[in-house]
């Protein structure tokens, strides 16, 4: 399949506060089928721009597309992506090694620079990211399209999985066992419940970037390779007791696939179901601040702010902290699998980090990603692996 990719990105500053955005076109330019884009905090305009490369090139790569034609106005990108001009900034390096990765992938692939008025569409991603501030812009946010705040459809697949550097730990869950793992710098002690916490696969509203909650899309072709990805990684662990899932179909179809490996039954425990987003339910994230542009803007940053008929996020904080409490008491202590989605897990990551609410809007969480949280019979937590998605590769 071919597919165009635009991507841009700008700093308001340089360095300043900057966003990037990308968007893939089919082989006509007459559809768009993804739509990424992310807020950096503090960054150069060339960091954005690869930023934005990177985020076109992972779209493009997960619809599974074979031929890519890339258009980006930085003359310096594509000069460097073309081997033209050599990479020399520190910052660029690391960030042209991902972007050289990402499009060894394909077939073929061809970089073309563009005026900026030919680039519009990325463009407005990209000012829609810096404006938002910080709002990771997939409608899994709790929407299925990550905004990341629950919008499906990460902004960065992959490129962003940490293992969370630094604290102590494994970088693959399952180095040690929650039989055998140690106090750590938390200084909790006793064996304790590490839940591995696996956000489902790719649905046709993650690929659209908009609000799926309480909507019930099935997994897509990709979104079912994603699954048995993850199967095939978890399946080869004995540690796991239990696996638990929300009720919604792209969840428990991504946990059948795991738990037909291991042998073990799908418990669903309702307290992990997706962010209820009301209206909102099927819209992207343009839309839905057009629909309601004062409330909106409320509810990127208030935790007590509902969408209309939906839910907030302080009341999804209250249900998946029941949920996790539950199935502590119930599997602890011991290793249970837990597929969820955006905002549950990032709340379970809030939660084991005692951290404030700001993470459910600056985290990022990809498709099929898996992160580790732990709770210690003493009350103790910690977090031990973040996003990551190396069995995606």
């Amino acid at each position: 399949m071919r597919v165009w990719v635009e991507a841009d990105g700008g700093s308001r500053g340089n360095p300043g506060p900057a966003g990037f955005g990308a968007v893939v076109f089919d082989g006509a330019r007459t559809q768009v089928l993804a739509e990424r884009s992310g807020f950096l905090g503090v960054a150069t305009n060339n960091v954005a721009e690869y930023r934005g490369l990177i985020a076109g090139l992972t779209a493009a790569a997960e619809l599974g597309a074979q031929d890519v034609s890339v258009r980006m106005d930085s003359k310096l990108v594509v000069e460097q992506m073309s081997g033209r001009w050599k990479v020399k900034h520190p910052d660029m390096i690391e960030l042209a090694a991902q972007a050289r990765q990402l499009r060894d992938r394909f077939t073929a692939v061809d970089f073309e620079w563009i005026p900026r008025e030919r680039n519009s569409h990325a463009d407005r991603l990209a000012n829609e990211a810096m404006d938002t501030g910080g709002v990771e812009g997939d409608t899994d946010a709790g929407v299925e399209g990550d905004t990341d705040a629950g919008v499906e459809g990460d902004t960065d697949a992959g490129v962003d999985g940490t293992t969370d550097a630094g604290v102590e730990g494994d970088t693959d869950a399952g180095v040690e066992s929650a039989a055998t793992a140690g106090p750590g710098w938390t200084g909790a002690s006793g064996a304790p419940t590490r839940l591995l916490l696996l956000r489902h696969g790719q649905t046709a509203l993650s690929v659209q970037r908009r609000y799926s909650g309480r909507g019930n899309p099935e997994l897509t072709q990709v979104g079912h390779g994603q699954a048995q990805r993850a199967a095939q990684r978890l399946g080869e662990r004995d540690d796991i007791v239990a696996v638990v899932s929300s009720p919604l179909s792209r969840a428990r179809v991504t946990a059948g696939a795991v738990a037909d490996r291991l042998g073990l039954p799908v418990t669903v425990v309702d307290g992990f179901i997706e962010t209820d987003f009301g209206t909102w339910e099927g819209l992207t994230f343009a839309e839905a601040v057009a629909q309601d542009p004062q409330l909106h803007r409320r509810w990127l940053s208030d935790i007590t702010v509902a969408p209309p008929g939906g839910e907030s996020f302080a009341e999804v904080t209250a249900r998946v902290n029941a949920a996790t409490d539950e199935v502590v008491r119930t599997y602890g202590p011991g290793t249970v699998l837990v597929v969820s989605h955006v905002t549950p897990i990032k709340t379970v990551l809030r939660t084991a980090l005692a951290a404030g609410p700001s993470l459910l809007y600056r985290l990022h969480l990809d498709l099929a990603s898996l992160s580790v949280a732990e709770f210690y019979p003493d009350g103790g937590t910690s977090v031990k692996l973040v996003n990551d998605t190396h069995h995606l590769d």
